[in-house]
């Protein structure tokens, strides 16, 4: 196998792995079978598997140790609201730099991006739907031109993202976050920064909201979690 094939066989195998773990059929605190995956993976060599697993691990979704292998990761209750609190304050700071400096073809492709997620809310498709979400927020933070905030806001977006998919399987969130998103948008093209921003935090509390009481009844199902409060 070629270089550049080998390679694309890993990417590939990182982001079957990464939609497992987000959509829970790898669970927090799971113990991954390599020979398990393999197979349910086409019969997968585990040389691809084991170079996606430290993929996984760099972005903080699994963590290896020896002796053991790889283990889905277990964030606490209190690390996973602590870090949805950074990203709000992230997009918060991000808000009225992004309006500022955004250019028309940036906002042409975050609508572009936004009537692609309307069609998979429209089908049912929660996964394409959520990627394009966050791709959404993702584009939202790099509008504001600061390589540094873009960078951790993917870091962390990526290390939570398992938590934050779990509330949209509630259709009354899903909605909800549709009428907001539609806020969202008109406001980026009104380039109203101090709305943004506030726009941004309630979407986020309200996501939040619904998606605690799931997160927090996963976590305590989880052997590995150490729930705190």
């Amino acid at each position: 196998m070629n270089e550049n094939k080998h390679g694309n066989r890993t990417q590939v195998t990182a982001e079957r792995l990464r939609k497992m773990i987000i959509a829970g059929d790898l669970a927090p605190g799971q113990r991954i079978s390599e020979r398990q995956i393999g197979a349910q993976l086409d019969g997968l060599s585990r040389t691809p598997l084991r170079e996606a697993l430290k993929i996984l691990a760099a972005e903080g979704l699994v963590s290896i140790a020896p002796n053991r292998g790889a283990t889905v990761t277990a964030l606490s209750m209190r690390e996973v609201e602590e870090t949805i609190e950074l990203l709000v304050g992230l997009e918060g700071l991000a808000a009225e730099h992004a309006c500022e400096h955004i250019t028309t073809q940036e906002i042409a492709s975050i609508e572009d991006l936004h009537q692609r997620m309307l069609a998979a809310y429209r089908a049912e498709l929660l996964m394409e739907y959520f990627e394009i979400n966050q791709e959404i927020h993702q584009r939202i933070v790099n509008a504001a031109g600061n390589r540094a905030l873009s960078r951790i806001y993917a870091a962390e977006s990526a290390r939570i993202r398992r938590y934050r998919y779990v509330g949209n399987r509630r259709h009354e969130r899903w909605d909800q976050a549709i009428a907001e998103h539609e806020q969202i948008l008109n406001m980026l093209k009104n380039r109203n920064g101090s709305l943004l921003r506030e726009m941004l935090r309630t979407h986020h509390h309200n996501g939040w909201k619904v998606s605690r009481g799931l997160v927090a009844g996963e976590l305590a199902a989880s052997p590995e979690a150490a729930l705190t409060h």
